[in-house]
């Protein structure tokens, strides 16, 4: 029985791919975005055990709130694909109870296992963070180097995956026009591309640092306004690319 290790449950999210989602966060992650609204997620030894088929009794119990609303399964996190066992084959349990699934990831993928087609082949709807195009950027902001998203993201573009791409602008690192057209114009010839989600960077999870005893190094930095919101709105839509906030 494959075991998974998660962080927490969101039995009604609205956010986290279309309709109403049983979102399941896993737990880890190897980037340390310093945006992060989920710093209590980063533990790969965090959370708890649970099985398939611990979960799978919750969602069917949840199943025609789901389906009613055109919605289904999220696993997100943390970082989703740390665990591609367990996710595979809960996403294969939901496709066996004719439920939607969607993963949410930032990419980075380390090997592409036969683990990876299968978890992808049960999977009706990928959510990609790409969180800037720009190498040192994005090192900057997360830790880590971008290659590994960028080349996954080419790899859902040549399997034909359906896909939408979430930008979270921040003021500082993704809010000037810039990034915002290099990521436009990378995701362009991708025909697997139903839209980009722009997230508006907010301070929610400014609380969860200090808890463990950690500067929230963007305690000033505001949210973007409306007006830069349309600003980078508008260089996807210029592009034949569907964007919305």
């Amino acid at each position: 029985m494959t075991l998974g290790r998660i962080h927490s449950i969101e039995s009604f999210g609205t956010v986290d791919g279309p309709g109403i989602r049983y979102i399941v966060f896993m737990q880890g992650c190897l980037m340390r975005c310093q945006y992060c609204h989920n710093r209590d997620t980063w533990d790969l030894d965090g959370g708890k055990q649970v099985s398939v088929d611990d979960l799978m009794q919750q969602v069917l119990s949840y199943k025609p709130f789901l389906e009613s609303s055109g919605g289904g399964v999220t696993a997100s996190g943390g970082e989703a694909i740390l665990q591609a066992n367990f996710v595979a084959d809960l996403f294969k349990a939901c496709k066996a109870s004719g439920i939607h699934t969607c993963l949410d990831t930032n990419g980075f993928v380390r090997k592409y296992e036969a683990v990876i087609d299968e978890l992808l082949n049960h999977t009706d709807l990928v959510l990609l963070d790409i969180k800037q195009m720009d190498d040192q950027k994005h090192i900057d902001l997360t830790k880590v180097s971008n290659q590994r998203t960028l080349q996954f993201a080419q790899y859902l573009a040549n399997r034909g995956q359906k896909t939408w791409i979430r930008y979270v602008v921040v003021d500082g690192f993704t809010q000037d026009e810039q990034s915002a057209i290099e990521l436009a114009e990378f995701i362009k010839p991708m025909g697997n591309i139903e839209k980009v989600e722009l997230l508006p960077y907010h301070q929610l999870g400014e609380h969860k640092w200090a808890n463990y005893g950690e500067e929230y190094s963007l305690k000033d930095v505001k949210p973007p306004s409306t007006e830069v919101m349309d600003k980078i709105k508008a260089i996807f839509t210029e592009r034949g690319i569907n964007a919305v906030y």
